[in-house]
């Protein structure tokens, strides 16, 4: 019995160590530390731009290496945008601009921020940006990609999506929702007239890549003056996407029911606007299904497609999607997704892929990692200020710009 007692702590000891084993496997496996850095994977045509992009691009052909610890982590890439945005986020001063002519009586908004400097080019150049689901200009994440902008010689538009700005009331008994381009295009409307020489570089990330290409495809006319377009971390097609939504791979039901509630906060305020303004759509019981929803699909078909008139959720998500528009675009198209984005399914990605092969002007640029909107970047511990997104965009935006300008002096 001696002899079993003086064993006890060897065997104390190799239970700490395997329990220690095991936390440290759960934490590699968890934080996906064994995955290889890589550069992104481009898909194209071979054609004289492509060339071009690809070598006055380096983001786009470099190892992307996010930050050592958790940064191959899609899932806390996507939990540290969601929460902060960005880090030491500057603070640029634009102007907001009301917009009360939309056809419902609705009053778009959106917030301007002059460049800082000149284009590299010479040109007057003004990006118009559309955010994320609920997303202003007031979010960290735009605010970084403003601030960024300005410093390359951009004028930024920015709209702020109907009812997502705080303490800012509705003038009419509608909400943004993920496919309509009205307020997108008034803002892009104003600019236009605003600054009759200025050249136009469309931007969209999230839900608000889907909204800039289904406005630039529903009309040949959306692309005038149009240099190009880039896409971010969307998913192309809310109708296949919403079967996906409702699984637990990459945790994709859990964020559902979080975007879900982040829905609630942005609609329920608006309950008094939705239910007394003439020619409301939204009855009182419409709201009650809002508070007890549990998915962003329950909250669809109580709210969102009514705003529109769509009488079933497949009708909705079919029309409202820019995977039937995209292929009407013909101006220089960029469209980066994340093979780790854990709200965009990896089928959906079939779309981008196919476009590339059917249309010259169109890129494809995947990831490894970034999560959803994060593509941090830094050392080990502590993100960089900008983000992988912020200068690949600004650089496939640079080449087009030099690109275009060549092609104008030949002629």
């Amino acid at each position: 019995s001696l002899s079993l007692l003086s064993e006890l702590p060897a065997v104390f000891d190799g239970v700490k160590l395997a329990a220690v084993a095991t936390v440290l496997y759960i934490l590699v496996r968890c934080l996906n530390l064994m995955s290889p850095t890589a550069p992104p994977e481009i898909v194209y045509q071979d054609t004289l731009l492509s060339r071009y992009l690809l070598k006055s691009c380096p983001m786009l052909t470099k190892e992307y290496i996010p930050p050592l610890l958790w940064g191959k982590s899609g899932h806390l890439q996507t939990a540290l945008y969601g929460k902060m945005g960005r880090v030491n986020t500057p603070t640029p001063h634009g102007v907001r601009k009301f917009l009360p002519m939309l056809q419902d009586g609705a009053t778009a908004t959106f917030d301007l921020f002059e460049a800082l400097g000149d284009h590299s080019t010479g040109d007057d150049i003004t990006m118009v940006i559309c955010p994320g689901i609920g997303n202003h200009s007031e979010k960290n994440y735009i605010r970084t990609f403003v601030d960024y902008s300005q410093q390359q010689g951009y004028r930024c538009a920015v709209l702020n999506h109907l009812g997502a700005l705080p303490n800012m009331e509705l003038t009419s008994p509608r909400m943004f929702t993920c496919g309509c381009t009205w307020e997108f295009a008034a803002m892009v409307g104003y600019i236009r007239r605003a600054f009759p020489q200025t050249l136009l570089v469309v931007v969209g990330f999230s839900l608000g890549g889907n909204i800039v290409c289904k406005y630039l495809g529903e009309n040949r006319s959306n692309q005038e003056r149009v240099l190009c377009g880039v896409s971010v971390c969307q998913g192309y097609s809310a109708l296949r996407a919403q079967e996906t939504f409702f699984q637990w791979d990459q945790c994709r039901r859990l964020y559902n029911f979080v975007l879900a509630n982040s829905m609630k906060k942005l609609i329920l305020p608006h309950r008094d606007s939705l239910l007394s303004l003439n020619s409301s759509s939204i009855a009182d019981a419409d709201l009650s299904r809002v508070s007890a929803a549990t998915s962003l699909m329950q909250i669809d078909d109580s709210i969102m497609r009514k705003f529109h008139g769509y009488s079933s959720l497949n009708e909705y998500y079919e029309k409202e999607s820019c995977v039937h528009y995209i292929h009407k675009i013909t101006v220089p198209l960029l469209l980066v997704n994340s093979l780790d984005d854990p709200l965009v399914h990896p089928s959906l990605l079939a779309v981008p892929r196919s476009l590339t092969e059917k249309m010259p002007n169109v890129m494809f640029a995947l990831t490894q990692h970034g999560g959803h909107m994060g593509f941090f970047e830094g050392a080990v511990l502590l993100p960089q200020r900008l983000s992988w997104m912020d200068k690949a965009i600004v650089e496939y935006a640079d080449a087009i710009c030099h690109w275009e300008k060549k092609k104008r002096c030949f002629l």
